[in-house]
């Protein structure tokens, strides 16, 4: 597993590198530069510009600047935000933990709403279970997060005063007051996040199992007499997870796009708000890294999970496919195996 993990990450490199390359030149060729504000104001000298634009290679060859950007983002050094007078590392470092617990919480709850409820519809096709599953998969996948969240806050915050509509990072409190408080102002945007997902991740957990309950492996498990508990578990959903990995790992770009309005919509101080109002912040989709500053080390930033998120899908389903595991066992055995393909 190790070799596996080193060779996809190894894969997702190139990848990496060409979409970086991209953006600069993109930016690069864009109108405008962070020092262009500078031109205007008649309180800083000519020389000082000229001075503040050799100092950051903001005329340099674009070529030039990519090496050098490439050369400081490799040593660590993600360059200053002028804009929050603080370094681009520092500013991102405080806003990811906000993002990843919203995001990662919403998809822990959209997972533990899908899973149970796609096999049990699945496991009774066409009952009046699935039926109003299926509504609600339907109905909660086309509204749009800014809509259930607007009315979750006139419920809950407006009308019933249950929860707080802020997300507030600097709670004045300490021990299990301090839990409670950020658990209850966490429900409503995890709630957004999550049950949108949930309806998604229902539909495509739905099909895969009816599709595994169908082969002939699992008529053969149950006739030699297995529980059917066990047969759900161990025979049809670990196979019918497999496309659901794949789904799950290529939606978390998305995860982070909804993540952004959502936090928006509650003011939580994560990478979704910080995106939106920083006005040098380029957001072109969603890799985790800082996209290359073509004018200078300035606040430029993209935080894309696509190649991670692939990476990291294809671990885990490397890990639930059970074919690779009778793969290995066959190899420290001696037997000859399958090829796979």
């Amino acid at each position: 597993m190790g070799k596996y993990i080193l060779r996809r990450l190894l894969i997702a490199l190139p990848s990496l590198l060409g979409i970086s390359l991209i953006l600069f030149v993109l930016l690069a060729l864009a109108p405008g530069d962070p020092f262009g504000e500078l031109a205007t104001n008649s309180n800083i000298p000519p020389e000082v510009r000229a001075a503040l634009r050799v100092k950051f290679g903001i005329d340099d060859p674009i070529f030039v600047r990519y090496l050098r950007w490439l050369a400081a983002m490799l040593q660590g050094d993600w360059g200053f935000s002028f804009a929050s007078r603080i370094d681009v590392d520092k500013l991102i470092l405080q806003r990811v933990p906000t993002t990843l617990f919203v995001v990662g919480s919403s998809q822990i709850l959209a997972l533990a709403i899908a899973l149970p409820v796609g096999v049990y519809a699945a496991m009774r096709p066409y009952s009046i279970f699935d039926q109003v599953a299926n509504t609600l998969a339907f109905v909660g996948f086309s509204l749009p997060t800014f809509f259930t969240g607007l009315l979750l806050i006139l419920i809950f915050s407006v009308n019933l005063g249950w929860l707080p509509f802020v997300y507030r990072a600097d709670i004045a409190a300490t021990g299990w007051y301090w839990y409670w408080e950020n658990f209850k102002q966490a429900i409503m945007p995890v709630a957004v996040l999550g049950l949108f997902q949930a309806a998604s991740y229902t539909r495509y957990v739905r099909s895969a199992v009816l599709d595994v309950i169908r082969l002939d492996y699992v008529t053969t498990a149950r006739s030699k007499g297995l529980n059917e508990g066990k047969v759900v578990v161990k025979h049809v959903v670990r196979n019918a997870l497999i496309p659901v990995v794949t789904l799950v790992a290529l939606q978390m770009p998305a995860v982070f796009g909804g993540a952004i309005v959502t936090e928006q919509i509650f003011r939580i101080p994560g990478i979704g708000s910080l995106g939106s109002s920083a006005p040098q912040l380029a957001r072109l989709g969603g890799v985790a890294k800082v996209s290359p500053p073509p004018h200078g080390r300035c606040e430029r930033g993209d935080f894309d999970g696509v190649d991670f998120s692939r990476c990291a899908g294809a671990v885990c389903l490397a890990r639930a496919d059970q074919r690779n595991r009778f793969y290995r066992a066959a190899q420290r055995a001696g037997v000859a195996a399958p090829v796979r393909h």
